[in-house]
Protein backbone atom coordinates (compact mmCIF):
# COMPACT_ATOMS: atom_id res chain seq x y z
CA UNK A 1 0.00 0.00 0.00
CA UNK A 2 0.86 3.48 -0.33
CA UNK A 3 1.77 5.99 2.18
CA UNK A 4 -0.59 7.78 2.10
CA UNK A 5 -2.80 4.65 2.29
CA UNK A 6 -1.04 3.80 5.71
CA UNK A 7 -1.22 7.20 6.95
CA UNK A 8 -4.73 7.15 6.57
CA UNK A 9 -5.50 3.95 7.92
CA UNK A 10 -3.60 4.97 11.63
CA UNK A 11 -6.34 6.80 13.54
CA UNK A 12 -9.25 5.70 11.59
CA UNK A 13 -12.54 5.96 13.21
CA UNK A 14 -10.18 6.75 16.73
CA UNK A 15 -12.65 9.02 18.52
CA UNK A 16 -9.07 9.93 20.40
CA UNK A 17 -8.47 12.26 17.52
CA UNK A 18 -11.45 14.52 18.32
CA UNK A 19 -11.34 18.49 18.37
CA UNK A 20 -13.93 20.52 20.24
CA UNK A 21 -14.25 23.05 17.02
CA UNK A 22 -16.17 19.87 15.47
CA UNK A 23 -19.10 20.82 18.05
CA UNK A 24 -20.03 24.51 17.08
CA UNK A 25 -19.94 22.95 13.22
CA UNK A 26 -22.21 19.95 13.89
CA UNK A 27 -24.89 23.08 15.91
CA UNK A 28 -24.35 24.70 12.31
CA UNK A 29 -25.60 21.93 10.22
CA UNK A 30 -28.12 20.76 13.13
CA UNK A 31 -29.21 24.46 12.51
CA UNK A 32 -29.23 24.65 9.31
CA UNK A 33 -31.61 21.49 8.80
CA UNK A 34 -34.05 22.59 11.52
CA UNK A 35 -34.64 25.45 9.83
CA UNK A 36 -35.25 23.92 6.85
CA UNK A 37 -37.30 21.95 7.82
CA UNK A 38 -39.87 23.62 9.04
CA UNK A 39 -39.46 26.19 6.52
CA UNK A 40 -40.73 23.11 4.83
CA UNK A 41 -43.27 22.04 6.78
CA UNK A 42 -45.07 25.61 6.66
CA UNK A 43 -44.80 25.54 2.50
CA UNK A 44 -44.78 21.85 2.03
CA UNK A 45 -41.75 22.05 -0.18
CA UNK A 46 -39.43 19.56 0.87
CA UNK A 47 -37.15 20.14 -1.77
CA UNK A 48 -34.60 21.33 -0.28
CA UNK A 49 -34.47 18.67 1.90
CA UNK A 50 -34.63 16.02 -0.19
CA UNK A 51 -31.43 18.12 -2.35
CA UNK A 52 -29.28 18.10 0.31
CA UNK A 53 -29.75 14.19 1.57
CA UNK A 54 -29.57 13.34 -1.93
CA UNK A 55 -26.00 14.78 -2.38
CA UNK A 56 -24.90 13.76 1.31
CA UNK A 57 -26.34 10.23 -0.03
CA UNK A 58 -24.23 10.18 -2.81
CA UNK A 59 -20.72 11.30 -1.10
CA UNK A 60 -21.42 8.43 1.21
CA UNK A 61 -22.12 6.00 -2.02
CA UNK A 62 -18.90 7.02 -3.39
CA UNK A 63 -16.78 7.11 0.06
CA UNK A 64 -18.46 3.22 0.37
CA UNK A 65 -17.02 2.51 -3.27
CA UNK A 66 -13.51 4.20 -2.73
CA UNK A 67 -13.21 1.71 0.02
CA UNK A 68 -13.48 -1.22 -1.87
CA UNK A 69 -11.19 0.38 -4.59
CA UNK A 70 -8.52 0.58 -1.95
CA UNK A 71 -8.93 -2.77 -1.16
CA UNK A 72 -9.01 -4.77 -4.08
CA UNK A 73 -6.54 -2.84 -5.59
CA UNK A 74 -4.41 -3.49 -3.02
CA UNK A 75 -2.50 -0.41 -3.13
CA UNK A 76 -4.26 2.74 -2.80
CA UNK A 77 -7.83 4.24 -2.97
CA UNK A 78 -8.68 6.72 -5.71
CA UNK A 79 -8.71 9.83 -3.23
CA UNK A 80 -7.14 9.54 0.42
CA UNK A 81 -7.27 11.99 2.94
CA UNK A 82 -4.08 11.39 5.34
CA UNK A 83 -3.79 14.84 6.68
CA UNK A 84 -4.97 15.78 10.37
CA UNK A 85 -8.26 15.64 11.06
CA UNK A 86 -10.95 16.04 13.80
CA UNK A 87 -12.44 12.71 12.83
CA UNK A 88 -11.07 10.57 9.68
CA UNK A 89 -14.29 7.97 9.07
CA UNK A 90 -12.93 6.14 6.06
CA UNK A 91 -10.05 5.80 3.64
CA UNK A 92 -11.05 9.49 1.95
CA UNK A 93 -13.60 10.70 4.33
CA UNK A 94 -13.23 12.57 7.47
CA UNK A 95 -15.67 15.12 9.37
CA UNK A 96 -14.77 17.71 7.99
CA UNK A 97 -15.88 16.49 4.34
CA UNK A 98 -19.07 15.25 5.79
CA UNK A 99 -20.13 18.53 7.61
CA UNK A 100 -19.40 20.43 4.14
CA UNK A 101 -21.33 17.89 1.85
CA UNK A 102 -24.12 17.92 4.55
CA UNK A 103 -24.71 21.66 3.80
CA UNK A 104 -23.84 21.50 0.00
CA UNK A 105 -27.65 20.63 -1.27
CA UNK A 106 -28.85 23.54 0.59
CA UNK A 107 -26.33 25.57 -1.24
CA UNK A 108 -27.12 24.17 -4.75
CA UNK A 109 -31.06 24.19 -4.17
CA UNK A 110 -31.47 27.98 -2.67
CA UNK A 111 -29.25 29.36 -6.31
CA UNK A 112 -32.48 28.55 -8.11
CA UNK A 113 -35.25 30.01 -9.30
CA UNK A 114 -39.03 29.09 -8.90
CA UNK A 115 -39.68 28.99 -12.76
CA UNK A 116 -39.03 25.57 -13.94
CA UNK A 117 -38.06 26.63 -17.32
CA UNK A 118 -35.55 29.08 -16.39
CA UNK A 119 -32.28 29.39 -18.35
CA UNK A 120 -28.47 30.95 -17.46
CA UNK A 121 -27.10 31.96 -20.40
CA UNK A 122 -28.93 29.45 -22.61
CA UNK A 123 -28.90 26.22 -20.70
CA UNK A 124 -31.75 25.16 -18.17
CA UNK A 125 -31.08 26.33 -14.95
CA UNK A 126 -30.80 23.78 -12.59
CA UNK A 127 -28.01 21.81 -15.12
CA UNK A 128 -26.16 24.97 -15.18
CA UNK A 129 -25.87 25.84 -11.36
CA UNK A 130 -24.86 21.80 -11.36
CA UNK A 131 -22.41 22.32 -13.65
CA UNK A 132 -21.12 25.65 -11.60
CA UNK A 133 -21.03 24.14 -8.35
CA UNK A 134 -19.49 20.98 -10.01
CA UNK A 135 -16.53 23.49 -11.75
CA UNK A 136 -16.11 25.13 -8.27
CA UNK A 137 -15.77 22.23 -5.97
CA UNK A 138 -13.38 20.69 -8.17
CA UNK A 139 -11.66 23.52 -8.45
CA UNK A 140 -11.40 23.22 -4.77
CA UNK A 141 -10.14 19.74 -4.32
CA UNK A 142 -7.58 20.51 -6.97
CA UNK A 143 -6.55 22.76 -4.25
CA UNK A 144 -6.25 20.58 -1.54
CA UNK A 145 -4.47 18.44 -3.31
CA UNK A 146 -1.79 20.36 -4.59
CA UNK A 147 -1.57 21.12 -0.56
CA UNK A 148 -0.85 17.76 0.44
CA UNK A 149 -3.97 16.89 2.54
CA UNK A 150 -5.79 14.82 -0.42
CA UNK A 151 -4.24 12.61 -2.40
CA UNK A 152 -4.41 10.95 -5.68
CA UNK A 153 -2.39 7.83 -6.55
CA UNK A 154 -3.56 7.50 -10.46
CA UNK A 155 -2.21 9.11 -13.31
CA UNK A 156 -6.24 8.93 -14.87
CA UNK A 157 -6.78 10.47 -11.23
CA UNK A 158 -4.46 13.84 -11.37
CA UNK A 159 -4.43 17.81 -12.03
CA UNK A 160 -4.05 17.71 -15.94
CA UNK A 161 -6.95 18.42 -18.38
CA UNK A 162 -7.32 15.20 -18.57
CA UNK A 163 -7.06 13.45 -15.38
CA UNK A 164 -9.47 16.20 -13.82
CA UNK A 165 -12.93 14.58 -15.59
CA UNK A 166 -12.90 11.98 -13.78
CA UNK A 167 -12.74 13.79 -10.86
CA UNK A 168 -15.35 16.35 -12.15
CA UNK A 169 -17.78 13.46 -13.45
CA UNK A 170 -17.77 11.29 -10.96
CA UNK A 171 -16.54 12.90 -7.96
CA UNK A 172 -18.94 15.93 -8.24
CA UNK A 173 -21.13 16.04 -11.18
CA UNK A 174 -23.31 13.05 -10.95
CA UNK A 175 -24.28 14.21 -7.11
CA UNK A 176 -26.20 17.38 -8.78
CA UNK A 177 -27.67 15.35 -10.90
CA UNK A 178 -29.06 13.42 -8.41
CA UNK A 179 -29.70 15.62 -6.50
CA UNK A 180 -32.07 17.01 -9.80
CA UNK A 181 -33.50 13.82 -10.57
CA UNK A 182 -34.66 13.60 -6.86
CA UNK A 183 -36.19 16.87 -6.86
CA UNK A 184 -37.70 17.06 -10.25
CA UNK A 185 -39.75 13.38 -9.48
CA UNK A 186 -43.55 14.04 -9.66
CA UNK A 187 -44.23 12.35 -5.98
CA UNK A 188 -42.93 12.73 -2.89
CA UNK A 189 -42.88 8.86 -2.52
CA UNK A 190 -40.59 8.88 -5.78
CA UNK A 191 -38.53 11.51 -4.65
CA UNK A 192 -37.57 9.52 -1.16
CA UNK A 193 -36.84 6.69 -3.22
CA UNK A 194 -34.85 8.43 -5.33
CA UNK A 195 -32.69 9.82 -2.12
CA UNK A 196 -32.80 6.72 -0.18
CA UNK A 197 -30.94 4.55 -3.45
CA UNK A 198 -27.60 6.00 -2.86
CA UNK A 199 -27.90 5.20 1.14
CA UNK A 200 -29.02 1.69 0.46
CA UNK A 201 -26.12 1.08 -1.31
CA UNK A 202 -23.36 2.78 0.61
CA UNK A 203 -24.75 0.69 3.21
CA UNK A 204 -24.93 -2.58 1.78
CA UNK A 205 -21.30 -2.25 0.87
CA UNK A 206 -19.89 -1.15 4.29
CA UNK A 207 -21.94 -4.35 5.91
CA UNK A 208 -20.38 -6.49 3.42
CA UNK A 209 -17.03 -5.06 3.74
CA UNK A 210 -17.62 -5.30 7.56
CA UNK A 211 -18.71 -9.31 7.60
CA UNK A 212 -15.90 -9.67 4.98
CA UNK A 213 -13.00 -7.90 8.33
CA UNK A 214 -12.44 -5.51 5.34
CA UNK A 215 -11.17 -2.40 6.68
CA UNK A 216 -11.32 1.19 5.31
Amino acid sequence: MTEATKQALVGLRDLSTLQWYAIPILAIVFYVYTTEMKKARESRNWDGVFAALAIFGADFLNESWNGWFMILSGRSALWTTPGPTALRTTIGWNIEIMFMFALLGFIFYHSLSNKPKAKVIGIPEKWFYALAYTAVCTAVECVLNAAGILVWEYPFWQRTVVGVIPLFIIGYFWFFAWAILAITRKTTKAKIGVVAAPYAVAIALDVIAACLGWVY
